[in-house]
C-alpha cells in the first residue's frame, strides 16, 4: 500500500545520509522504523485507552491474590 508522509528538513536529510552511507533506500529504513516502532505505539495507545476505560469505571481492577486464586496457582 503506498503512504506517503512529510518530514522535517533534518529528518530528511538524516535519512539521506544514512541511506548514502549504507548503500540501502530510504524506504527500506523507513519499513524498518515503522515496523520496529509500531509495537512501541501500539503498547502506548492500548495502554491509555485501558486506562480511561479504568478511570470511567468500565475496567476492573484484580489483585495479584484474586488472579493466583481464580487460576488455581496457589495449590
Amino acid at each position: 500500500m503506498p503512504t506517503s508522509i512529510r518530514l522535517n528538513p533534518e529528518t530528511e536529510q538524516r535519512l539521506e545520509q544514512l541511506a548514502a552511507k549504507t548503500g540501502r533506500t530510504k524506504a527500506y529504513y523507513l519499513r524498518e522504523i515503522i515496523e520496529r516502532g509500531l509495537e512501541d505505539v501500539e503498547d502506548y495507545y492500548l495502554a491509555v485507552a485501558a486506562l480511561e476505560r479504568l478511570r470511567k469505571g468500565e475496567e476492573q481492577i484484580h489483585s495479584s491474590a484474586e488472579v493466583r486464586k481464580e487460576l488455581g496457582l496457589d495449590n
